[in-house]
């Protein structure tokens, strides 16, 4: 093993000790701000901009990595959306995060069995999902509706899975189902470098990255009321596809000497 490979599994594996280590904390706070704030909180956003601060900080601590934010005044916190992103890394939720806005994000059941961060998600409310069983599938959308009519917004990947390549796979109709019938705007994402970052199936950091998230412009409800659920699965694919094109273009540029188009 060379020497760089050495210093990345050091610094790799300190940093998922820090984190294991300050999540125990900061699960203390998390729970003290729940127990002082359920009497006037119902829907939890301190507790949810509290926990958009603790995931931050595991960005914020690594010299490293550096996350470029655009559009973030396009989320009006009045209002609830069905958000959806597309999926390259365990950092996307972590990216998400910097946008300091209350939602509910749909994961799958396995993460909440973790210690202290999976049991703030029970404690944020976040949404279960055990993929494959469909009674699993009903109860989240169940769950998901009773968010929303709570004005409480979403966040969904609706590609179902991390995308190795960044490359935007074809979403699931889930979430499209979901803005219809409630009749609420989606909000698209657009996620971007964070494969790089932390490769899916990887725990290693691979050195000095810059991340992206952008916040594309609301879609409301009017814009797809007649369409059908495939076509608005599609039309927001393409639309979010495109910004990632236009990253992947512009790194090929950079780093292979490939013009951008």
């Amino acid at each position: 093993m060379s020497f760089k490979s050495l210093g990345t599994a050091f610094f790799s594996y300190a940093y998922i000790a820090f984190v294991g280590l300050s999540s125990v904390i900061m699960f203390m706070v998390a729970c003290l701000i729940r127990l002082l704030t359920q009497a006037f909180d119902r829907r939890l956003v301190l507790l949810n901009l509290f926990s958009s601060f603790w995931g931050s900080l595991y960005l914020w601590c690594m010299p490293i990595w550096s996350v470029k934010i655009t559009g973030r005044q396009k989320m009006d916190m009045k209002n609830s959306y069905v958000i959806v992103s597309n999926h390259q890394s365990q950092l996307d939720i972590l990216v998400a995060y910097r946008l300091f806005y209350p939602f509910r994000w749909v994961s799958k059941a396995e993460v909440f069995q973790l210690p202290f961060i999976g049991w703030n998600m029970v404690l944020n409310g976040y949404v279960k999902l055990r993929r494959g069983d469909k009674d699993s599938v009903r109860q989240m959308m169940d769950q998901c509706e009773k968010l929303l009519k709570q004005n409480i917004s979403i966040i969904l990947f609706p590609e179902g899975t991390r995308s190795k390549t960044g490359r935007v796979k074809p979403f699931k109709p889930g979430a499209f189902i979901l803005a219809k019938k409630m009749k609420k705007s989606i909000l698209p994402l657009v996620i971007n470098n964070t494969k790089n970052a932390l490769p899916k199936h990887s725990l290693m950091i691979q050195g000095k990255q810059w991340m992206e998230i952008r916040v594309l412009d609301e879609i409301s409800f009017s814009t797809f009321e007649h369409m059908e659920i495939d076509d608005i699965a599609k039309m927001v694919q393409k639309m979010i596809s495109s910004h990632v094109k236009e990253h992947i273009a512009l790194e090929q540029e950079k780093y292979i000497g490939i013009p951008a188009n």
